[in-house]
């Protein structure tokens, strides 16, 4: 039996071809968290990380990704991107990321608030990976977790961003 592939023919990637679905609004949300220490936590709250704004660069660059998830992952299609919102919450050990995007268009927008959390998670450790760092040069209590789709709507009548 052979398996039909949707992105795939004869060994050939593909994009798969919307134009028969229906232009209509979208809209998904997803969400990650970074652990890091308490003292680097204190100096994010406080804004006394050496590189700047942590946060406020986050939420560039989560944008930036948002609208360039098209060529970073190869299959996704480019749509037209009506609003991103990227909201971060900081705990004791650990700041969250949710990013919500927006579209009218013919696909979703999962991969595009994935790609969003991802890179603003990212970014933040890039901001802070010097305060991180041990004596060995690792990262013992930096990590990424918990990337996830918190939720996918299509055809809403409520406005999307």
């Amino acid at each position: 039996m052979t398996t039909k592939f949707t992105h795939i023919e004869d060994d050939r990637a593909v994009m798969v071809d919307i134009s028969h679905k229906d232009t209509v609004a979208r809209k998904a949300i997803a969400s990650g968290e970074i652990i890091l220490g308490r003292s680097t936590i204190e100096s994010i709250r406080s804004g006394t990380v050496e590189k700047g704004n942590v946060l406020s660069t986050a939420r560039i660059a989560a944008i930036l990704a948002v609208k360039r998830t098209p060529e970073l992952i190869p299959m996704c299609h480019q749509i037209p991107i009506t609003g991103v919102d990227v909201d971060f919450s900081i705990g004791e050990d650990q700041i969250s990321a949710v990013v919500e995007v927006g579209s009218v268009g013919r696909t979703g927008v999962e991969m595009e608030a994935l790609t969003g959390v991802s890179i603003a998670l990212l970014t933040i450790w890039d901001m802070v990976k010097s305060a991180e760092k041990d004596d060995t040069g690792n990262y013992p209590l930096t990590s990424i977790r918990n990337i996830r789709v918190l939720s996918k709507v299509k055809g809403t009548k409520t406005n999307v961003l």
